[in-house]
């Protein structure tokens, strides 16, 4: 990524600066980033020769000043806005920059009506002298209120939920226990499926699931009917060589233009979990894509719809189903819905995620990965992803230790649907 590209030269640069973090909807996990902002925290005296040492970095054409402030690196990458502050006033302008405008808007009316201002990145008294706000802690404790996430800070109610003390806590990378979705070479993934398994091991993860594509996918590869026993037994060997992570023979199975599943019930009852998808809307309006949602969930089989809004934010917002049926439908069956945090999905979005988890419905949060070393940095999207829906660790299917997911998919399997979470 460009913003932990520039972090990184930045830093073997050896200048004493305090620090430098992404900002911007970087920040906050935003799903459309038109641009990418850092922010530097240094001594006043420092901030000239940082910006000079950015200049002469290899790959940094030039430095230049923006008209709104601040500064822009034309890189070969692409550019990078760059802001440099004091220390004094690093948390104001840490809020400030990671916006958003909408958030930061609510923190200026707010400011108002305790005789301050919110302005160009300072917090400033009734004599317009800034306030030192070393921290973020102390900018939004100058207003009355506890940390508001960044991921929270889309300019909605977040204020009201603080000022309630209803904010949640929020999903963290140390709740998850395992990713239950990824693709290996079986299908259309780039690595082997020990070499998934092996990093995922390094993640920390307690177990995986193996879900390659089912055969009439649309990917440029596809796990056949006959390939399926190669490879559990493949599966079966790799956990004969490694017994510190659990690894769950599992499948993506499309879901067909009739509703049924690509791949039979003899095939099916075969693996350890089965995820079903659209991955085409087959000409379809959204009541009868919908349906086909309907005819999966009620499927003994199926424990998670992957990606359900089917969204691509850059070329396409997603269906427009009846998303309140759906989740009710998917509570109703104990059916888990996927956050995905593959960079061309990032679905459900917080939006739609926090809806189906104030509905019940249990959530996966999962990788979609295709390639090892994308593992990390997917499963930050979508945890990023879910913390903007206000996801909360109980909702979430893969924070749980591994028999309890084993009890989901059973629970569905044998009729006995689980319990819904509790909405809030």
């Amino acid at each position: 990524m460009l913003a932990s590209w520039l972090v990184q030269e930045i830093g073997r640069l050896g200048l004493a600066v305090d620090q430098i973090v992404p900002a911007g909807g970087v920040r906050r996990f935003a799903p459309d980033v038109g641009s990418v902002t850092l922010l530097a925290i240094a001594t006043p005296e420092i901030h000239a020769s940082f910006l000079r040492g950015v200049a002469g970095l290899q790959g940094v054409r030039a430095v230049v000043p923006r008209d709104a402030g601040g500064f822009v690196a034309h890189t070969d990458r692409g550019g990078v806005t760059l802001h440099v502050e004091s220390p004094e006033h690093a948390g104001a302008a840490l809020v400030w920059h990671t916006g958003s405008r909408g958030h930061v808007g609510l923190l200026q009316a707010r400011a108002l009506t305790f005789g301050l201002a919110f302005e160009g990145g300072r917090l400033l008294d009734t004599n317009g002298r800034p306030v030192p706000c070393v921290s973020e802690e102390a900018l939004y404790a100058r207003l009355s209120l506890p940390v508001i996430q960044p991921e929270l800070r889309h300019g909605g109610d977040e204020l009201a939920l603080a000022d309630e003390g209803q904010l949640p806590d929020l999903l963290t990378g140390r709740d998850i226990r395992g990713d239950l979705h990824m693709h290996t070479t079986w299908s259309d993934g780039r690595d082997t499926l020990a070499t998934m398994v092996l990093t995922a091991r390094t993640l920390g993860y307690e177990y995986v699931a193996i879900t390659d594509h089912s055969e009439r996918a649309t990917s440029s590869r596809t796990l056949s009917r006959r390939d399926v026993a190669r490879q559990r037994a493949e599966i079966d060997a790799l956990r004969d060589r490694v017994d510190d992570i659990a690894i769950l023979h599992g499948v993506e199975v499309d879901i067909m233009p009739d509703g049924t599943l690509d791949f039979d019930d003899t095939v099916l009852s075969g693996f350890d979990i089965v995820l079903a998808s659209l991955h085409d809307d087959a000409g379809h309006d959204p009541g009868r894509l919908l349906e086909r949602y309907e005819a999966a969930l009620r499927h003994p089989l199926v424990s998670v719809i992957t990606h359900p809004a089917n969204r691509s934010p850059a070329r396409f917002p997603g269906y427009a189903l009846d998303y309140d049926r759906l989740f009710e439908a998917a509570a109703a069956t104990g059916t888990a819905l996927e956050v995905d945090g593959a960079p061309g999905h990032l679905d459900m979005d917080g939006a739609l995620a926090r809806r189906a988890s104030d509905a019940g419905v249990t959530l996966a949060v999962n990788s979609d990965c295709h390639r090892a070393d994308a593992l990390a940095r997917q499963m930050r999207f979508g945890i990023g992803t879910a913390r903007r829906g206000l996801v909360r660790r109980e909702a979430v299917l893969n924070a749980r230790p591994l028999e309890d997911v084993q009890a989901f998919v059973a629970a569905k399997r044998a009729g006995r649907t689980a319990a819904p979470q509790v909405p809030r």
